[in-house]
């Protein structure tokens, strides 16, 4: 029912199960990881009315599993990508995986999936760092690079009454880079890649 995918290594389809309900798939060396995707394979959906909380687990100093949540996949969101490599050191949150025995080496983490109800999971808070921007850095960029000229022009803004004629200089109207600067917002929201065309 469910793959999971460490970018450089294999693809997971076949997840332990370690209950009815609960799957997980090991990652050694979870050190080198920084994303991972947790998704749904097609070929089983959820029952009507459920889905599943995605957790990730890494021994602690003393080899005591940590487990927090990353987030849920769904029916209507069947995949998703969760940044942990900034999770190591963080606290354990509360997760249905607690009591069970799992086997497990010192390095090596696992991602666990608990099909659960989906009022449960609308009710679960995940950890906050493990989301992953739905912005990519070129569209990132040219946001900064947009407020940056903008800010840098209106920096030099004057009133008329300030201004020193000078024959030589061309003067554009603040207004005017202020509305060339929302259609390009307004265009790279719509699409990213407008540019290309």
């Amino acid at each position: 029912m469910f793959g999971c995918l460490v970018a450089g290594r294999l693809v997971q389809t076949v997840a332990q199960q370690v209950a009815e309900d609960k799957f997980v798939f090991d990652l050694p060396d979870y050190q080198s990881i920084n994303h991972v995707v947790v998704f749904m394979l097609g070929t089983v959906p959820f029952p009507d009315g459920m889905g599943g909380s995605v957790y990730f687990s890494y021994p602690d100093s003393s080899g005591t599993p940590v487990w927090q949540l990353l987030g849920f996949v769904t029916n209507e969101k069947p995949s998703v990508i969760f940044k942990i490599s900034g999770l190591k050191s963080g606290e354990s949150s509360q997760h249905p995986f607690g009591a069970m025995n799992i086997i497990r080496t010192p390095a090596v983490a696992q991602i666990g999936i608990s099909v659960e109800l989906l009022d449960n999971l609308a009710q679960q808070t995940p950890v906050g760092s493990a989301a992953v921007s739905q912005i990519d850095s070129f569209t990132q960029f040219t946001q900064k690079m947009l407020d940056s000229f903008y800010n840098f022009a209106s920096s030099f803004a004057v009133s008329q009454a300030q201004m020193t004629p000078s024959p030589s200089e061309v003067f554009i109207p603040a207004n005017v880079i202020l509305k060339w600067y929302e259609n390009f917002q307004r265009r790279l929201s719509q699409n990213p890649h407008f540019w290309k065309t």
